[in-house]
């Protein structure tokens, strides 16, 4: 999956705006209702997979039932991103790889469905111009209202620990005034290891952590509160997951896409 801030997407955004400082409006923003593949994953296939996987919740009250709310998590494994939305207890939107939506016939159109069912909208991954409009679509979604996932680090981690943080998230909590709720996922590398197609039976944890304002650590404009306040979600989310701290950014490698 993708994020809201890779590379450095929030770092650049020095205006309030993500494009040279000015509001810009989307048409082809994301709709804030949901859709009947939405509703059919939600209400069918999500009480399947807690009743297959028995994931274990902690903390799920601390995600707010209405109004914008950051969900910023580590990411072990490609299954997050249905992880997150089954088990949260309000619809969840997320920015996927556009090549996830892409493709015709039969194979093509499930693929549509399952992604859109499970919340995710679209974007080409890269830097420049796609990450700032990938920065514009994850702030209008806040906007409408809606609870927006991502991953800060930016792509999975290889070897289980956890990266530093991307300030996208910053960015977005800084600017829409939308709380972070720090999430940490225990375990989905075993349900869908890195490299796999299939996910396997395995019992996985989700935490959801209190939510963080980060409004005290300054305007979205300074460089200096999107750095603390990314550090401080990292922070939050490894007291979660009780990863050991990598220090560095994560890149994918060359030779696999990333996710």
């Amino acid at each position: 999956m993708t994020t809201a801030g890779r590379p450095e997407s929030g770092a650049s955004a020095a205006s309030a705006s993500p494009v040279d400082g000015h509001e810009t409006r989307r048409d082809d923003a994301p709709s804030p209702r949901p859709g009947f593949l939405y509703s059919f994953g939600r209400f069918v296939v999500a009480p399947v997979a807690r009743v297959l996987y028995r994931p274990r919740v902690i903390g799920r009250r601390n995600v707010p039932k209405q109004g914008a709310v950051i969900l910023a998590s580590n990411h072990l494994s490609f299954i997050d991103s249905v992880v997150i939305p089954v088990v949260a207890p309000r619809r969840i939107q997320f920015l996927a790889k556009s090549h996830y939506f892409e493709g015709t016939g039969l194979v093509g159109w499930i693929k549509r469905t399952f992604f859109e069912a499970i919340g995710a909208v679209g974007v080409k991954r890269g830097a420049g111009r796609d990450s700032q409009t990938a920065l514009e679509i994850s702030k209008s979604i806040l906007d409408a209202g809606s609870a927006f996932a991502l991953y800060p680090e930016g792509t999975r981690s290889r070897d289980g620990r956890i990266y530093r943080g991307r300030t996208g998230v910053a960015w977005l909590a800084l600017t829409t005034g939308a709380p972070v709720v720090p999430v940490g996922l225990i375990g989905t590398e075993r349900l869908q290891p890195v490299g796999t197609r299939m996910p396997v039976f395995a019992r996985v944890t989700v935490a959801f952590g209190e939510p963080i304002d980060l409004s005290t650590f300054g305007p979205a404009t300074s460089g200096k509160a999107r750095r603390e306040a990314t550090d401080a979600v990292m922070a939050a989310i490894q007291k979660l997951s009780g990863q050991v701290a990598a220090g560095t950014y994560n890149e994918a490698p060359s030779d696999e896409p990333a996710a």
